[in-house]
């Protein structure tokens, strides 16, 4: 659900390169959002149960199917093509996309993707939404519990977004969210299907289909917030929170690879493929771009990767291919940057980067 509306503070902003654990918090509690939480918990523990009363397999097969387009927009649609423009798409991809999207009912996409894009900007420092270091629980729900920090809220506003409100198809669903793609599409529909075409219990459709789906697929995706910014390696950069975690890369089709992803976040992949299997959404996308529906689909050469893994990496990844001079080990929180397109994107990084199925405009 929705955090209630960013207004604009007037206070000074900490900067990115003071300590953040010493940091006071402001404690504005929003509890619209922590009551549509708690209902939306219990939907889904209510379907939970039902799946094992008279629910037909059907509908149990059909409500996972919509789980996994549901993590599919959220993945391929307000991750890597809206939030960091790791590949472009034509409209009739950028419609599917919507739809998937409404199905994880996670807000409509542009809100996602900007406030993706502060995230990497300001990752783990108070402009991040959702900070790992003010705890687990924090960086996996409780944001949406509370109002915004002040130094979100500033950075927010400085950064540009021209590129999103120009996306019509984005702008779009922006619109008519609330009016028609939230309840008909995420809620309503789902659990009319299998009430109207085998016969299911509208109960069954609708706390299974509908809230059981919304309750996983919400949970799922924040694990990437929460999880991967804490138990894993970091073969990439040790130096930021960000880590690897394989089993995450199961559960939400390809985005576990969290290291690897907020060091090169323009990459499409979101990680190294080859040992890698389990990226759903990444095979998704490929298959788009076979027919022609996605195209400029952009990753970092395998140089790039190997001079970075050896010059930040915390030695986890396999060195054995190193083609170039370490250079210095440390790490420059400057060099964070959202995806493809941010301004401080430095010339080395766009020099090694491979952009596959390349369309001329």
């Amino acid at each position: 659900m929705p955090p209630q509306s960013r207004t604009d503070y007037h206070q000074t902003v900490q900067s990115k390169s003071q300590p953040q654990l010493q940091r006071q918090y402001r404690w504005k509690i929003v509890w619209r959002n922590i009551f549509l939480y708690l209902l939306m918990h219990a939907g889904g523990l209510y379907g939970f149960y039902l799946m094992f009363g008279t629910t037909q397999w059907k509908t149990i097969f059909y409500s996972w199917l919509l789980l996994i387009l549901g993590l599919l927009g959220t993945t391929a649609g307000s991750h890597r093509l809206w939030a960091h423009k790791s590949y472009k798409a034509t409209l009739p991809l950028k419609m599917i996309l919507v739809i998937f999207q409404t199905l994880s009912l996670q807000k409509y996409a542009y809100d996602w993707a900007t406030d993706h894009r502060v995230h990497h900007k300001y990752v783990d420092t108070d402009a991040d939404p959702h900070s790992s270091r003010r705890g687990l629980f924090f960086s996996h729900v409780g944001w949406l519990f509370l109002e915004r920090e002040p130094e979100f809220v500033e950075k927010y506003n400085k950064m540009d977004f021209s590129d999103l409100h120009a996306d019509k198809a984005l702008m779009f669903q922006k619109k008519y969210y609330f009016v028609f793609f939230a309840p008909v599409v995420g809620i309503l529909l789902p659990a009319a299907i299998p009430w109207h075409f085998w016969g299911e219990t509208f109960e069954n459709a609708f706390f299974i289909s509908t809230m059981l789906r919304y309750c996983l697929c919400t949970n799922i995706t924040f694990l990437i917030n929460s999880y991967a910014h804490v138990y894993g390696t970091k073969p990439y950069d040790k130096n930021i929170c960000p880590v690897e975690v394989p089993t995450l890369t199961i559960l939400t089709g390809g985005e576990g690879w969290h290291n690897y992803h907020h060091t090169f976040p323009w990459d499409y992949r979101t990680g190294e493929l080859g040992k890698y299997r389990f990226n759903l959404t990444t095979s998704f996308l490929d298959l788009m771009a076979a027919i022609g529906w996605a195209y400029d689909l952009k990753t970092v050469s395998k140089e790039m990767v190997l001079r970075r893994a050896k010059r930040t990496g915390d030695g986890s990844r396999e060195l054995d291919e190193i083609m170039a001079n370490s250079g210095h080990g440390h790490h420059d929180h400057d060099e964070q940057v959202w995806g493809w397109g941010d301004t401080d994107m430095t010339q080395d990084h766009r020099s090694y980067v491979d952009i596959h199925n390349r369309k001329y405009d």
